[in-house]
């Protein structure tokens, strides 16, 4: 149960949270959106350690606000994008992105909803929490992760690998005219290829 003071802080760090996650989407500048994604990471932090989970609160600040949201922000304003030209062609994936977001939004309610008829569903949960004075919090973060469900941590490294290379694959456009070096043409070079001897005539010369 929190108390007084600790309410407090939680209304101010969810306000908060709340408001610059909507800005994310909302804001049409991209730096800005970025802006507001790290304060949005900023107040989440706060919210975990309200919660007594310090562990996750700095690895939110330190992976995802000293890293990620930091290398969105140098991408954002040193490559020169068009975004107008990406929003062109957004209403031609409106109905995919519709969809997926009605079934996020499904889940969510399911969840909620759940949780608010069945109150009692968070005491038949199969991992028992650790007593703090027993087992640290990020020690029995870690024997979940590591032990029980270790396959499924795998699985998602892997997914996360394949989106990444997917984004490199689909964002790599080769230019025309654009000299590239190419290493396997570079290695079977010969004198007889690299090198071309003329003869100029005398008083005909550069």
């Amino acid at each position: 149960m929190l108390t007084g003071l600790e309410a407090i802080f939680f209304y101010v760090f969810a306000f908060i949270a709340v408001g610059a996650a909507f800005m994310v989407i909302a804001a049409r500048n991209p730096v800005h959106s970025v802006l507001y994604l790290i304060l949005t990471f900023f107040n989440a932090a706060g919210l975990f350690l309200l919660t007594g989970a310090e562990f996750l609160a700095m690895i939110l600040l330190i992976v995802y606000v000293g890293a990620v949201a930091v290398l969105f922000l140098f991408v954002v304003m040193m490559l020169d994008v068009d975004f107008a030209s990406l929003k062109r062609g957004a209403l031609h994936y409106a109905p995919v992105g519709g969809l997926v977001g009605i079934i996020l939004a499904a889940e969510l309610i399911i969840v909620a909803g759940g949780y608010a008829f069945a109150p009692e569903i968070g005491s038949q949960i199969a991992q028992p929490i650790p007593d703090v004075a027993t087992r640290h919090n990020t020690a029995a973060l870690g024997d979940i992760l590591y032990t029980d469900y270790i396959y499924f941590f795998q699985i998602a490294g892997l997914i996360l690998l394949v989106a990444m290379i997917g984004a490199i694959v689909l964002t790599l456009h080769h230019k025309a005219g654009v000299k590239r070096q190419d290493i396997a043409t570079q290695v079977r070079r010969t004198p007889e290829t690299a090198i071309e001897i003329k003869k100029v005539e005398t008083g005909r010369g550069l």
